[in-house]
């Protein structure tokens, strides 16, 4: 089962199950399979900041001097929060 907040048929729901088909062919059980896949999108999901929650990007928007910040909606902060870092 994919890591909570991926959606089926999403980038991340592909990636999970190609990975964990990886790993069931290396000759991993099933649980092992799944728990790595797991890892591996959780990871990812960290590394391009997608798990980061409202407060995290209203905090790094406000560092980075975004101005109306505080009437944007957490996608809307992701947008100009990865815009401002380049």
């Amino acid at each position: 089962m994919p890591p909570r907040g991926v959606k089926k048929g999403s980038k991340r729901d592909r990636q999970y199950k190609h990975i964990k088909k990886s790993e069931k062919e290396a000759g991993r059980s099933e649980d092992r399979a799944e728990e790595i896949a797991a890892r591996a999108v959780n990871k990812e999901k960290a590394r391009s900041g997608e798990s980061k929650t409202r407060e995290q990007l209203y905090n790094d928007a406000k560092k980075l001097g975004i101005e109306g910040r505080s009437n944007m909606s957490k996608d809307e902060l992701q947008h100009a929060v990865a815009g401002a870092k380049g």
